[in-house]
């Protein structure tokens, strides 16, 4: 058996190797401006919309801080993670690659599996460094007096933290796989700016080319941003974040032949295949937004859990329709979260300009041995004709379960000293700290000044 060692020492030096290197700090420094001009330019649209909704009550509702504020702000930070942050991943193993201390780092008393996790630590003290702006950012939205759920906003940041590692895991893999790091970044840019193509070319499609859009990394994040929390997205997520760290201790010693790499690394393939599958047959979630966006009201959610008879919906839509998004986003994808046994048939012809006796539109409901037609996609036509299907009396509506909104009128602007001036001094000042500290001589694996 291999002998281990103290896993403190091995951490340290990561954080120390991850610490004083440019990219990092650089990265940094990029997102402040970045991430201060979405905040800003949030808060000012969201001061116009509070504006007028200060004068009628049915405005106001409409306000939500994760819409006008969290979700732009972290959407600057999602862009800088998805082109930036791989290649401060791709340090923690492409700079030993490069200079050979690869070599002695895998003959040190440590398993495989410990040191790529050690390497895991690190890039994920990496993401906590690089969202400091981002968090500065929900700091100084509540100094300005602005509302903040708990529950949706660390929803917002868990997700973000699950597509920071999913970013940092590929960049990882990238390194492991490529001569250097020139070639790991063009890898890791191939993977992350690929998933955007395959988001823009699928989206709104059904069948395989809906399965394909489904791949895209910025799915994982659109949940999170609508105040869902998915099981089987969090599970998919760990399967590849996983799969990906399995195939990186495959590849990791430099002397194991690639045919090996390469068939060991069939089984990570498998693994992540398994977990998609079957993440996509978990629809076990919860609606963390404060205004329940996800849901129907308390009142129907509890007698629509009671309706146990399958459900099948039958919709004669095109995917891309307008009518089937609202109709989705609503009704159904509400009715696959609480009811029991739902299933929805999706039919993907087109309208047939040339037959006026064409059904196009309709919406067919079968529950048990009852059936009934509707061209609507609101709730409040289609939940009444879903209780009639079951013979079960409408609920009585029920009070204070409306959103209230929260407007405020305010200006952000003074905040710009703080994303362009304070806080990029402030790491300029640590990363000049750090890059003074003197050399630990009890470092593991001795690699001499770092560029």
């Amino acid at each position: 058996m291999r002998p281990t060692a103290p896993i403190i020492p091995l951490l340290a030096k990561e954080l120390r190797e991850i610490t004083a290197g440019r990219a990092l700090w650089t990265m940094l420094l990029l997102v402040c401006p970045l991430v201060g001009y979405s905040f800003v330019q949030a808060v000012s649209l969201y001061s116009a919309s509070s504006a007028a909704a200060l004068q009628s009550p049915v405005l106001a509702r409409s306000l939500s801080p994760l819409d006008g504020i969290l979700v732009p702000t972290f959407g600057s930070f999602y862009v800088a993670v998805t082109l930036l942050f791989p290649f401060v991943a791709i340090r923690v193993l492409g700079q030993e690659k490069e200079s050979g201390a690869l070599r002695l780092l895998v003959q040190l008393p440590y398993r495989t599996s410990t040191l790529i996790a050690a390497k895991l630590c690190a890039v994920l003290a990496a993401w906590v460094m690089v969202s400091i702006p981002a968090l500065s950012a929900l700091f100084v939205w509540a100094i300005l007096g602005g509302h903040l759920a708990a529950p949706e906003t660390l929803n917002l940041l868990f997700g973000h933290l699950l597509y920071g590692l999913l970013a940092g895991a590929i960049g990882l893999f990238a390194a492991v796989i490529s001569d250097n790091s020139a070639t790991a970044a063009i890898i890791a840019l191939a993977v992350t700016i690929g998933s955007w193509v395959l988001d823009f070319a699928f989206a709104g499609r059904s069948g395989l080319s809906a399965w394909l859009a489904e791949l895209s990394l910025t799915q994982t994040l659109r949940p999170f941003e609508q105040g869902l929390l998915s099981a089987g997205l969090v599970l998919g997520i760990a399967a590849v974040i996983g799969g990906l760290i399995a195939m990186t201790i495959v590849w990791l010693p430099p002397g194991t032949p690639v045919r090996a790499k390469i068939i060991r690394s069939v089984s990570s393939v498998l693994v992540i295949a398994a977990g998609l599958g079957v993440a996509t047959q978990i629809r076990a979630s919860v609606d963390l937004s404060e205004d329940r966006r996800n849901s129907f009201s308390r009142a129907d959610e509890r007698l629509l859990a009671t309706l146990r008879r399958p459900l099948v919906i039958r919709v004669n839509l095109a995917a891309e329709d307008p009518r089937y998004i609202d109709l989705r986003r609503n009704v159904l994808a509400k009715l696959e979260r609480v009811m029991p046994d739902v299933t929805i048939v999706l039919a993907s012809e087109r309208p047939n300009v040339a037959d006026p006796s064409d059904d196009y539109g309709q919406i067919e409901y079968v529950y048990d041995d009852r059936t009934d037609v509707s061209r609507s996609t609101s709730p409040r036509e289609i939940l009444p004709l879903l209780y009639a299907l079951a013979g079960v009396q409408p609920p009585t509506s029920s009070v204070g379960e409306d959103y209230p909104g929260y407007p405020l009128v305010i200006s952000a602007d003074a905040a710009l000293l703080w994303f362009f001036g304070g806080l990029p001094v402030l790491i300029a000042l640590a990363w000049r700290r750090i890059r003074g500290a003197p050399p630990d001589k009890g470092s593991l694996v001795h690699q001499g000044d770092k560029p």
